[in-house]
């Protein structure tokens, strides 16, 4: 029975993601509507987030920007060997803030809240993969600080500490199988909060001639140290009462480091475009290991993600006094490789599309408006690392997701 209960432990806990496949691109209105590029654009405060290098470049003294997005995401399953569908449909709400202030002709300061990551997922309870989970929900909330200080007229640093709290939900049934004695599947809610880390961002700006500019910016890995969550089980049948006991856990949530490089090149005092590539090192996340605080063995989950690039294009026209117009592209490759693809993160390579504009309420406020079409490429695949009786056992099938993402934003600067 012990060995039955490790066995089992092992693989419920290996889908309690609390990264890879969850970054959320929605940092920013005017931004995004460029295909979130913005590592060399340099026309609000969501500089703070693509580089904070370039605070120091900004035309006006002060400029705060705050926004947000309704995000529906929608994936559906279905494997035809064995005639299963389901479906999961889930909303969320990123958001971002951001401030900016010119302390002196050569140092700006800067506050940045967003929230690169948090996403739900939510399957039909007690679904055919519900041993793989049944629904998971991550929050992630960054508070960024930084200065930027103007080398010349051509150059700038920047940078600052990053301050992470997080927190996530995850529930799965604890085998294919197992119930209680009126049939109830059992399951396992592993629940923490308050999962705070620090980590750090750092770029540079250059403006070799008037109309082109590079930028380069790099976010550190975070690793989210989880202490002392929550593990309940529910529905345990009184032969096991003993043993799947409620208890805590332990666990390390790695949050993968970036690189961005790009340039923006303003081809008239109306047109700009913007080119953005960024890796993510997601090679990181290589396994998931979970420690209970009672008898329950250590789980080890291999993961193995591989970093992952994404290039994106954008452009923005400015019309006239009241109205600016920007639109976007991008491909964002999936970190997971062929026979890791657990649906709790049931995302393959995508192409982003996104347009937006700004209306200038006055010279100083203006609304900012976005809209994001994601959709991933569909894919036939599985997760093949589920362990029961000492076999491994795959679970896959053919997956199709797509997201949509509306925002709306102000930003004010003088």
């Amino acid at each position: 029975m012990r060995k039955l209960l490790s066995l089992t432990l092992m693989a419920l806990t290996a889908s309690t993601a609390f990264a890879g496949g969850y970054r959320v691109s929605l940092q920013g209105q005017k931004q995004l509507a460029m295909g979130h590029t913005g590592v060399a654009v340099i026309n609000s405060a969501e500089v703070l987030f693509f580089n904070p290098s370039g605070m120091a470049f900004l035309e006006d003294r002060f400029n705060a920007s705050i926004g947000g997005n309704a995000l529906f995401a929608r994936t559906k399953f279905q494997n035809r060997e064995n005639n299963w569908m389901n479906s999961t449909e889930n909303f969320g709400t990123p958001f971002s803030a951001y401030v900016s202030y010119r302390a002196t002709d050569w140092l700006s300061v800067g506050l940045a809240v967003y929230s690169p990551y948090g996403s739900a997922v939510e399957w039909d309870q007690d679904w055919q993969g519900s041993h793989l989970v049944n629904n998971i929900d991550l929050q992630a909330i960054y508070v960024q600080p930084s200065v930027s200080l103007k080398v010349n007229d051509y150059f700038s640093v920047g940078g600052g500490p990053i301050f992470v709290t997080g927190s996530v939900n995850f529930n799965r049934n604890v085998s294919r199988s197992l119930t209680d004695e009126n049939g109830n599947r059992t399951d396992l809610t592993i629940d923490a909060t308050g999962v705070n880390a620090w980590g750090w961002t750092a770029g540079f700006t250059l403006k070799p001639v008037e109309k082109l500019t590079i930028g380069a910016n790099y976010r550190s890995e975070i690793i989210m140290e989880a202490r002392d969550g929550d593990a309940t089980f529910h529905d345990v049948p009184a032969y096991l009462s003993g043993t799947l006991t409620n208890t805590t856990f332990d666990a390390d949530l790695p949050l993968p480091a970036e690189l961005t490089v790009g340039f923006s090149y303003e081809v008239n005092d109306k047109l700009l475009f913007a080119f953005d590539y960024n890796r993510a090192f997601w090679d990181a996340y290589k396994s998931l290991v979970v420690d209970f605080h009672n008898s329950v063995p250590t789980s080890v989950n291999p993961r193995n993600y591989q970093d992952s690039n994404t290039y994106r294009i954008g452009a923005q026209y400015i019309a006239n006094d009241k109205f600016s117009f920007r639109a976007g592209w991008y491909f964002d490759e999936s970190p997971v490789q062929d026979g890791y693809f657990a649906p709790e993160t049931p995302r393959n390579d995508s192409m982003g599309y996104t347009g937006g504009l700004t209306y200038k309420i006055n010279p100083k406020l203006g609304v900012d408006f976005s809209f994001l079409f994601l959709h991933f490429d569909e894919v036939d695949n599985s997760y093949d690392y589920y362990q029961e009786d000492g076999q491994y056992t795959s679970f896959g099938g053919t997956y199709k997701s797509v997201v949509f993402s509306p925002g709306i934003g102000l930003s004010y600067s003088f």
